[in-house]
C-alpha cells in the first residue's frame, strides 16, 4: 500500500490542516517510508506467532484520594471573561458542523 497525494489531501482534511504543495509532497513520502517500515516489519518470519505484550511490568497506577478543595466562586471566574452568556464563558466557534 502506498499513500497519495489525495490520501494526504484527506487525511489534512480530516485533521482541518492546509499544506503547501511542497509539504503534501514531503509528507506523501514519510509516510510512504514509515509505511515501508512496517511492511518489513510484518514481513519477520513467525511474527504472527507473537502474542502482544499488554503490561512489561506489574506496576499499576496509583492515584491520589480525590479531595474536594476550595476554589474560585463563578463570579470570581468569569470576573476578567472577554465575553461571558450568563454563567459561562464565550468562546469563538471552532467548528462548523
Amino acid at each position: 500500500m502506498s499513500v497519495t497525494i489525495k490520501d494526504v489531501e484527506k487525511i489534512a482534511k480530516l485533521a482541518k490542516l492546509k499544506f503547501t504543495e511542497e509539504e503534501k509532497t514531503k509528507l506523501q513520502g514519510e509516510m510512504n517510508e514509515v509505511l515501508g517500515y512496517i511492511d518489513t516489519i510484518n514481513q519477520i518470519p513467525g511474527l504472527e506467532d507473537v502474542k502482544p505484550l499488554e503490561n512489561i511490568n506489574d506496576t499499576e497506577n496509583v492515584f491520589r484520594e480525590d479531595v474536594s478543595e476550595v476554589c474560585l466562586t463563578k463570579e470570581e471566574a468569569l470576573k476578567n471573561a472577554p465575553e461571558k452568556t450568563e454563567n459561562f464563558f464565550k468562546v469563538p466557534k471552532v467548528l462548523d458542523k
